[in-house]
């Protein structure tokens, strides 16, 4: 099964093909390409400390927690 490359409009990283595609619900813009995430217990959305690297080649992460969606600012971003 192929799965296409992920585009910074794609939504949710569900892989159930039978499930309803969701926007993330919230999505961050950072500079530095290693995040960490929490989630966000205002919403109800808190969850164990995780730590994610952004690829380079598609620009984002999503948390496998909460879905919250890391963005690079290519412009702005430390390192690479």
């Amino acid at each position: 099964m192929s799965h296409a490359m992920p585009t910074e409009d794609s939504l949710s990283t569900n892989q159930d093909p039978a499930a309803e595609p969701l926007a993330p619900p919230a999505t961050q813009v950072v500079t530095t390409w290693k995040v960490s995430c929490v989630g966000d217990e205002e919403l109800g959305l808190g969850h164990p400390l995780v730590w994610m690297a952004i690829s380079p080649d598609v620009g984002f992460v999503d948390c496998g927690y909460c879905d919250k969606r890391f963005v690079i600012d290519r412009e702005h971003a430390l390192g690479h």
